[in-house]
């Protein structure tokens, strides 16, 4: 059994996808020449859907500043034959770090620090790496995954935890519990977590939470890291991060339906998350949140995309100054540093590649990718309910993602 993916996905998946597509047995079937209206693409994406592992599925997609497509599939909950509805909430994963981007950056503009900060000078206990004691950690190398902090992965499971009220006899809770070890316990303060794994006295703490590399030599996905980027936030400004996100990116952008704490949101409109059509996994969290753990929607989330895109043609001013949203997607990284296959380049946590500014999601139970062209004209997300966290789910993922991609840009080729 594979473990959680704690890597980018879908940032890995086109480039699989265009190379399956060389191969005959492994094209997707879409006939794209018959996708050319909303219609027509509501038809295709409720057929690949209802012929895929996906319980359910949201799309929106934005054109030249027009949300021009948003439409569900799909069951939210298969045993209650609840609907998917673009109102239904679930989390989104990692796409999350894109939130804590707009944080980083709002901080920023709102001096509280820059990207060439000292995070020692930020943090209230000095953070050193063992194995680079002299090392200094900026702001720049926590946002780029350039710090020297690793996710050390046995530690990182430790994060998640099954939610106190859960029937831990079902068999989706057994397989956390038996199969990733998953705990049944309250959720710790952020801060606490990080202290534990970041302080010699902390009980997750070890040498493998550290490589020996000078920071901003060396690329290493990290989300911890991130969480303690988030942390900076929390510290400098004074207000809990998941509050300082709220105030200032959420309310701004009419986000109503957007939280991480999932009990800020009405509970008859969540999804159910499954590990395959036939097992629902139990309600869990991540002492690490800031880092995957944003529960949104698909009319809340197509409000943060058109915004991520007026800003990266410097048409929008609702989170920052136009200078803001440049620094938001701009290359940070020497050209050829991130994996072959990943990306071209990182701006604040962004995945820049080709033409493309994008990042993924995938925790237990929920996969998901959003991606928009550089012009920001185009772009498109897909949420979905199900898991890629096996070998076997993260490939019937690719299947059901690269169709949709197909199908989308097959329409917006259209319009």
């Amino acid at each position: 059994m594979k473990k959680f993916l704690i890597f980018p996905l879908f940032t890995l998946m086109l480039s699989m996808l265009i190379a399956s597509c060389d191969k005959e047995e492994a094209k997707p079937t879409v006939d794209a020449s018959s996708i050319a209206t909303p219609a027509d693409l509501t038809a295709v994406l409720n057929d690949i859907c209802s012929h895929s592992d996906a319980p359910g599925m949201a799309v929106s997609i934005v054109i030249n500043d027009t949300l021009l497509y948003q439409q569900s599939f799909g069951k939210a909950d298969i045993n209650r034959g609840k609907p998917y509805s673009n109102q239904t909430t679930q989390p989104i994963g990692s796409i999350s770090k894109t939130f804590v981007a707009a944080a980083i950056v709002k901080a920023i503009e709102q001096g509280y620090f820059t990207l060439e900060t000292n995070i020692n000078e930020i943090l209230p206990v000095e953070l050193i790496n063992p194995k680079m004691p002299n090392a200094v950690i900026q702001v720049k190398h926590l946002v780029t995954h350039t710090s020297g902090l690793l996710d050390e992965v046995g530690s990182y499971f430790q994060a998640y935890h099954i939610v106190p009220g859960e029937d831990l006899t079902t068999e989706g809770a057994q397989l956390l519990v038996d199969g990733f070890g998953i705990q049944h316990r309250e959720s710790r303060p952020l801060e606490d977590f990080l202290a534990s794994y970041y302080y010699p006295e902390g009980d997750l703490y070890s040498l493998e939470n550290f490589a020996s590399s000078i920071p901003g030599s060396s690329w290493n996905y990290s989300n911890i890291a991130t969480s303690l980027a988030a942390y900076l936030v929390e510290k400098a400004t004074g207000i809990p991060f998941h509050r300082y996100v709220s105030i200032n990116i959420l309310q701004p952008l009419g986000m109503t339906s957007t939280s991480y704490d999932p009990a800020d949101l009405d509970p008859t409109g969540s999804a159910q998350l499954y590990w395959d059509k036939n097992t629902a996994l139990p309600r869990y969290a991540n002492d690490s949140y800031p880092d995957g753990s944003i529960h949104t929607c698909n009319e809340d989330l197509a409000k943060f995309l058109l915004d991520m895109m007026k800003g990266a043609k410097g048409q929008s001013a609702t989170l920052f100054s136009a200078a803001g949203y440049k620094m938001l997607f701009e290359a940070l990284l020497p050209e050829g540093m991130l994996p072959v296959g990943l990306a071209e380049n990182q701006s604040v946590f962004w995945f820049l590649g080709g033409n493309e500014i994008k990042h993924d999601g995938s925790d237990p139970g929920t996969s998901c990718n959003l991606q928009f062209d550089k012009e920001g004209n185009t772009g498109y997300f897909l949420l979905t309910n199900m898991d890629a966290s096996s070998d076997i789910h993260d490939q019937a993922y690719f299947e059901l993602a690269g169709k949709v991609h197909i199908a989308v840009s097959a329409f917006i080729q259209h319009q």
